[in-house]
């Protein structure tokens, strides 16, 4: 979890959960979008939004770094989301009732000097080889039940190398985040 002066209070959580939810349904109706405020303080961090339907996922996208405020990056990965992660089909109307948002506050990633440094459920990962990157979530490992090295072989097949780059010379980065959203992990 990331220190406390990172952190995003409850009250702006349901502000997020809600922008980002008008964001994802008018985007998705071909509606006028909510109007985005934001003021001089509001934190510049990157962030991932997911969406779920039934519980599976059905899209993520997110930014690992901004330079604009944390509302107005939620706003358009919410709007991104319905139809711009290639995996998946464009989010049509009929689906919105069955669609559960995710918001990821992200801290900045660091370079880790060995693999003991990450602690699963906690650090995100990111593995960096050349022009290949891949990146994943803290909540995925605990999700799908890996370990640490099945964490690290699946970022690396994220970005597109092989499941051993990691002990092979590729850089490895961890991060934390800060999820809440309209989905409860188990």
């Amino acid at each position: 979890m990331p220190n406390d002066s990172e952190l995003i209070d409850a009250d702006e959580q349901r502000r997020l959960i809600d922008l980002a939810r008008r964001a994802l349904e008018a985007h998705v109706r071909g509606t006028t979008p909510p109007a985005v405020e934001t003021s001089a303080d509001d934190p510049r961090r990157g962030a991932f939004v997911s969406i779920f339907s039934r519980g599976e996922l059905r899209g993520c996208l997110g930014r690992l770094k901004s330079n604009l405020p944390i509302r107005r990056i939620v706003f358009q990965l919410a709007q991104a989301v319905a139809d711009s992660d290639p995996r998946f089909d464009k989010v049509t109307p009929s689906e919105l009732a069955d669609i559960a948002l995710e918001i990821s506050i992200l801290t900045r990633e660091r370079e880790v000097a060995s693999v003991d440094e990450i602690e699963v459920g906690r650090h995100g990962l990111i593995v960096e080889h050349g022009s290949s990157r891949g990146l994943l979530l803290p909540q995925v490992p605990v999700e799908q039940g890996w370990d640490r090295d099945t964490f690290l072989d699946h970022t690396c097949l994220k970005a597109g190398l092989a499941a051993d780059a990691w002990r092979r010379g590729a850089r490895i980065f961890i991060f934390e985040a800060q999820v809440f959203g309209e989905r409860v992990h188990g």
